[in-house]
C-alpha cells in the first residue's frame, strides 16, 4: 500500500461500523493481499496506535465478558453494557481476527530477496 495511514483509516472505519451497527465490513487479509502490502507495511501497522487501541479494546471486552463486581468491571459494564455479551463477543472476535490476519499475512510475505555473496 502506498500509505500506512490508509490501512489505519480503513481499519478504524470498519471498527466504528461494527460498534455502530454490528456489521463486519473488512477482511484484513484480503485487504492486505489486494493492495499488495509489503511485510514492512504490516510491521508498521502492527506497531501503530490503532493496533494498540485494538489490543486494549480486546482486553476490555474480555474483562467485560468475564464479569465481576469490582470497580473495574462496573466501569466496563458502563462502557460496553449497551452491547450485550453476545455482541461484545462478536466484536472481540472480529478485532482478534484483524490482528491474526496481519500476523498471518506478515509471516507469508518474504522480507525481500537475499543476495548471495560470490567467493
Amino acid at each position: 500500500m502506498d500509505n500506512i495511514w490508509e490501512i489505519e483509516s480503513i481499519v478504524e472505519n470498519s471498527i466504528d461500523c461494527i460498534f455502530k451497527n454490528g456489521r463486519v465490513m473488512l477482511n484484513m487479509y484480503d485487504l492486505l493481499k489486494s493492495n499488495k502490502a509489503t511485510k514492512r507495511d504490516v510491521e508498521v501497522f502492527l506497531e501503530s496506535q490503532t493496533v494498540k487501541n485494538i489490543t486494549l479494546t480486546i482486553y476490555d471486552l474480555e474483562d467485560y465478558l468475564e464479569g465481576g463486581n469490582d470497580d473495574q468491571h462496573k466501569q466496563l459494564r458502563e462502557a460496553y453494557g449497551h452491547l450485550g455479551k453476545p455482541e461484545a463477543r462478536k466484536i472481540k472476535n472480529y478485532l482478534e481476527q484483524i490482528l491474526k490476519d496481519c500476523w498471518q499475512y506478515g509471516k507469508e510475505k518474504r522480507s525481500g530477496r537475499r543476495r548471495t555473496i560470490s567467493k
